[in-house]
């Protein structure tokens, strides 16, 4: 029988995060630091990397930050293939970066500013705007999991996270279908890479937020009143902050999740289920 600790225990796995210097990202990156593992931050924003990296190695956790585009797959293949260098070993690849697609149809979350707006509408949805929340939010999730693969499967185990979303499966008419679709298509390509690599004791799996305070779609979250008029609507009522996902990303990266593979966890304190008040 097995403790808590050992059930637990990242000690020394080698760890890959993109997007990994701030919101969710950083907070994945923080759990797994913490809790004994070797952690390289992948992220488009240098100055956060450098920020972030030297915090945490104060703080006496073995982190390295690497700046790389995920839609640059040649870029993202030699860091992930760097890392795994480094450490001898990949245990760990969370596959979180993303970014906002911008507004939807509505222009509010929640309340009485709930209007249709023209610019969100599907007419004035642009090619580019399309493409980049697809190539970021979708083709990013799959160059990740493939580099992942790549180590894996010689060593035949590993844990592979994705960052899908509560928009994956409920519509939510305040962000752009583009979001959406990208999400929902990670969580269905999870499930696809889940079967594939379970005969090489590769688990796959993903967590869903809800609304959590970060910084994507310029920092809308972190206005309270915002924060408020969502509250109200949430069962547990309260946003979430990426905290609130740090006990999961462990669970899915350690041997406690060792027979758990395919599935996507919604973290939204309840909003999913309906209004409760």
């Amino acid at each position: 029988m097995k403790k808590i600790s050992e059930l637990f225990n990242v000690t020394g796995y080698g760890s890959v995060v993109t997007g990994g210097a701030s919101g969710i990202g950083l907070a994945l990156t923080e759990a797994y630091a913490a809790n004994g593992a070797r952690v390289t931050m992948l992220d488009v924003h240098g100055q956060r990397i450098e920020d972030e990296t030297k915090r945490l190695r104060d703080a006496g956790f073995d982190v390295r930050g690497k700046v790389v585009d995920v839609t640059d797959h040649g870029s993202l293949d030699a860091a992930i293939d760097e890392a795994a260098r480094e450490y001898g070993r990949l245990d760990i690849v969370c596959a979180n970066a993303g970014i906002d697609s911008g507004v939807g149809f509505v222009g509010s979350w929640v309340g009485q500013q709930r209007q249709r707006v023209i610019e969100g509408g599907l007419e004035n949805y642009t090619d580019e705007r399309w493409n980049r929340v697809i190539d970021i939010n979708l083709n990013g999730i799959f160059a990740t999991a493939r580099a992942a693969a790549r180590h894996m499967k010689p060593r035949r185990s590993g844990r592979i996270i994705m960052t899908t979303s509560l928009a994956a499966t409920h519509v939510e008419p305040a962000i752009g279908s583009a979001y959406m679709a990208a999400k929902a298509g990670a969580a269905h390509f999870m499930r696809s890479v889940a079967l594939e690599l379970a005969a090489y004791n590769i688990t796959v799996n993903a967590i869903a937020p809800g609304f959590i305070v970060t910084n994507i779609g310029g920092g809308h979250a972190h206005n309270p009143d915002t924060q408020k008029a969502v509250g109200k609507v949430i069962p547990m009522h309260r946003v979430g902050i990426p905290e609130d996902l740090e006990g999961l990303a462990l669970f899915l990266a350690s041997p406690g999740s060792g027979y758990i593979t395919g599935q996507e966890i919604i973290i939204d304190g309840g909003w999913g289920l309906g209004t409760a008040d």
